[in-house]
């Protein structure tokens, strides 16, 4: 019996200390994910409740069958997240592998390294904006270097590559943190033990360090990938997906078609397509990966 009270006062201190968060987490984000799927299916303006009229699955036929700007936004976005997980990923563990070594300066390096991820998206865009149109062109017509004399965001290609570049500029050193937590965590008895039984560098690399680390790089590759499909911010203050929309990520997209065109019932149908591949993605991500783990 005083076990039975003593649980159930456990319960309701719970509850009196977990109400409060879950009911801004029902209003916040439960409640509007569920009224989505009511107006992804309507031609709601999003200013006018009482003209949100029930057209069924019209906005989905539109997307699937008339939609040609959503679909080459989701092939642009499938070619940003690849190009963009594999270079983020890669710098990130070649910057981890440096900083794992006896340099003096490594301290402050890491930190430089880190401080990217720190400035916002937006602002993020802006600088490096002017890098691209300001910064590049002076260097290029004081040195002739045709790399820097490039349209850098004036064509879908340097667009594109430009995107690229700042993604992995400000991703790269929060994901070498993560890189050098796992790094740090391998016993180095067993890299001994590799080396005395002849083991070389990449022998070392595939069959040591990356069964090892490969909670890191689960880590990793979901939120490179999870980030890259979300790219938005980025987008909006370099490109705008210009030229044209040659450069709109799928956020963007979405964006444009509710806030822009006033769409909101197709722009929610959009945004719910997008949530449910995104999670398939990465959720696929993260099987995958886990079942490659090993324990030390």
């Amino acid at each position: 019996m005083r076990k039975a009270l003593r649980l159930q006062r456990g319960w309701g201190q719970q509850i009196i200390f977990l109400w409060p968060a879950l009911l801004f987490f029902l209003t916040i984000v439960v409640t509007p994910f569920i009224l989505g799927f009511y107006y992804s299916s309507t031609n709601w303006n999003g200013l006018d409740l009482d003209k949100a009229v029930w057209t069924g699955a019209d906005n989905w036929k539109r997307i699937f069958m008339n939609d040609d700007k959503f679909w080459d936004s989701l092939f642009f976005t499938l070619r940003f997240t690849v190009v963009s997980v594999i270079a983020a990923n890669v710098l990130a563990l070649l910057l981890a592998f440096l900083l794992m070594t006896a340099l003096k300066t490594k301290k402050v390096l890491r930190t430089i390294f880190f401080m990217p991820n720190v400035i916002g998206g937006i602002l993020l865009g802006y600088i490096w904006q002017f890098i691209f149109t300001k910064g590049f062109a002076t260097i290029g017509e004081m040195t002739g270097i045709s790399f820097f004399q490039l349209p850098w965001l004036g064509t879908a290609g340097t667009g594109f590559w430009g995107l690229v570049i700042v993604f992995v500029w400000q991703t790269a050193g929060y994901m070498m943190v993560i890189y050098i937590a796992g790094l740090a965590g391998i016993p180095k008895d067993l890299i001994e033990a590799a080396k005395i039984d002849g083991a070389r560098a990449p022998q070392l690399f595939k069959s040591v360090y990356v069964p090892l680390i490969m909670p890191s790089i689960t880590i990793c590759l979901f939120l490179t990938t999870s980030n890259a499909f979300k790219m938005f911010d980025l987008n909006l203050s370099l490109t705008k997906g210009g030229p044209g929309t040659s450069t709109q990520s799928l956020a963007y997209n979405i964006y444009a078609e509710a806030l822009i065109n006033n769409r909101y019932g197709l722009g929610t149908a959009k945004a719910l397509l997008f949530f449910f591949a995104v999670s398939l993605i990465t959720v696929t991500q993260v099987w995958l990966t886990k079942r490659k783990e090993v324990s030390a």
